[in-house]
């Protein structure tokens, strides 16, 4: 596995891996070329965007790290980091998360962040046992979802 920024080249690649995770009913949002470039790849407020890629060069998955500003659709305090993972169907427990979260821990020491959220979905079990893997901690709730924080 090969760790790199993604590009807005490799959008097309990546709007496939999220096609196929709504197919396994592991996504719900968007997953269409222009919402990964303009959430993930160029987001305005990002930091980093890591794109983890087989022998082949095929997309294992990828993380999103951005800044947190006001008026987020998380709620996310201002100043925090927002993070997204999202590991292809095909490439779940290999190690590409936590590869990708060592990743996005040395960009968030970079850019000065103290604290990281993942805003979850409550009704994804998967992604929630992820990021308490990584460290992750509930802090709080939504209707919708479960917040957890990572304390840099």
């Amino acid at each position: 596995m090969r760790l790199r920024i993604a590009s807005q080249d490799d959008a097309p690649e990546i709007s496939e891996m999220l096609r196929e995770l709504v197919a396994a009913g592991r996504r719900t949002a968007r997953a269409d070329v222009e919402f990964v470039i303009g959430h993930y790849v160029a987001n305005p407020n990002g930091i980093c965007c890591t794109l983890a890629a087989g022998e082949n060069g095929n997309i294992l998955g990828f993380q999103s790290l951005i800044h947190s500003t006001e008026g987020n659709p998380y709620a996310t305090p201002v100043g925090w980091g927002i993070i997204g993972t999202h590991v292809s169907p095909k490439a779940v427990r290999t190690g590409v998360g936590t590869s990708l979260f060592l990743a996005s821990r040395a960009a968030s020491v970079q850019a000065g962040l103290t604290n990281i959220e993942a805003f979850i979905a409550k009704d994804n079990v998967i992604a929630q046992a992820y990021y308490e893997r990584m460290g992750f901690e509930t802090y709080r709730e939504t209707a919708a979802a479960v917040c957890k924080v990572f304390r840099l």
